[in-house]
């Protein structure tokens, strides 16, 4: 009976892995959809290579930093129960790697290859498995103080702030370290429009992650057992919630309304497992609006050339659904319990200080050791032609 518990847990978490690992896909065609025909080739490219760089630095320094495991043993002690431990590795990696994918889409068209690859290792290998064995492994006994202090640990089931916030803000830090794209503004501070190049595109792109998400959230539990239809049913009422609120705010947008499930599904991964399905919804909501608006913001008034918008999207998103857990989680509002709103206020906190620190430190040495924006007729050619040689489609 325990081999066959093993057996399906293995295949539970295979399966959760699989669809993350799908998402990254995507990421890539949200990203070609977005951005204009001379770098469709550099998105594709980018998500292919950040995920394997990610998965070197992970699987080397990442996940031992995180949890204190390695994978410097034979085989035969890698295969035991199953091969759990290594189909767990496979699962957390593809949310590790889901960092340099969200960035990729915020510094999209002009940063330069190699050293954005130098910056996926590094915050892989150290910056993003630091928080990450804060709020998942009780490093340094935040999560102790917290439940102490509050009542509560800092509950995060599927990444909201581990994850998406980590990836937000860590964006945001590169994208003003880089500036916006030659043309984007005029002198006199209007902003020129850079339409999304194929809706069909970006259209498949939200698809691909919204189903994906299913396996992000519910395989989160890590094991049969704990499969919970709750989860299920919270992220498709977030997602539901997202959609229809960007679909408003937005006034039909196309780009709003497949961004606005994904915004909701960000905000839901924190307090999927806690909350009532109308909390979920709720959430989603609030999630969507508070995309429309703050990309319409960054990109008009702030200037902050955000291409896929994922600050708002993932790294305020993010932060909302770490606070989130913490006021549709409690029992008055029809939540499982067990939370705290000062505890989710504190720990996000923290998650986002960690990301922008980071994120600052990474893109502000690069920028100053090598350089990471191309040259203004780099970018004038496209990154496509100019990192690659050859353009996503041709006349012949």
């Amino acid at each position: 009976m325990e081999a066959l518990v093993s057996a399906n847990d293995v295949l539970f978490v295979l399966l959760g892995a699989i669809m993350v690992l799908a998402m990254h896909a995507g990421f890539a065609f949200l990203e070609v959809g977005t951005v204009r025909h001379k770098n469709q080739v550099n998105a594709l490219v980018k998500i292919m290579v950040d995920f394997s760089v990610s998965t070197i630095a992970y699987f080397f320094i990442g996940y031992s930093i995180a949890y204190g495991v390695d994978f410097f043993s034979g085989a035969e002690v890698l295969a035991a129960k199953n091969g759990f431990g290594l189909v767990k590795f496979f699962f957390l990696l593809t949310f590790a790697a889901a960092i340099p994918a969200i960035i990729s889409g915020g510094i999209a068209e002009r940063a330069k290859f190699n050293p954005q690859m130098f910056a996926t290792f590094t915050l892989v290998g150290f910056v993003y498995p630091f928080f990450e064995g804060i709020a998942w492994n009780n490093h340094y006994g935040l999560q102790t103080w917290l439940k102490e202090a509050t009542g509560a640990s800092f509950h995060d089931f599927a990444g909201s702030v581990v994850v998406h916030a980590m990836g937000g803000w860590i964006a945001l830090a590169a994208v003003v370290l880089l500036g916006a794209r030659n043309g984007r503004y005029s002198k006199d501070g209007r902003l020129h429009a850079y339409p999304p190049s194929n809706i069909p595109f970006l259209a498949l792109g939200a698809w691909i992650l919204t189903v994906g998400w299913f396996g992000f959230n519910v395989m989160s539990a890590q094991s049969i057992q704990g499969i919970s239809g709750l989860v299920a049913v919270n992220s498709l009422m977030a997602m539901v919630g997202g959609t229809l609120a960007a679909l408003v705010m937005g006034k039909n947008d196309p780009g709003f309304v497949h961004n606005g499930p994904l915004a909701g599904l960000v905000a839901v991964c924190a307090g999927s497992d806690v909350m009532h399905p109308l909390g979920a919804l709720a959430t989603g909501a609030i999630a969507g609006v508070l995309f429309v608006l703050t990309f319409t913001l960054t990109q008009q008034r702030w200037k902050i050339d955000d291409v896929l918008g994922v600050w708002p999207l993932h790294g305020l998103c993010g932060a909302w659904g770490g606070i989130a857990a913490g006021i549709f989680g409690l029992k008055t509002l029809g939540g499982m319990g067990g939370v705290s709103f000062a505890s989710q206020v504190l720990g996000t906190a923290v998650g986002v200080t960690v990301a922008l620190v980071g994120g600052f430190v990474v893109y502000g040495a690069l920028k100053q050791l090598v350089g990471i924006r191309l040259t203004a007729e780099e970018e004038y050619d496209g990154a496509d032609l100019t990192i690659h040689k050859i353009p996503s489609t041709t006349n012949d």
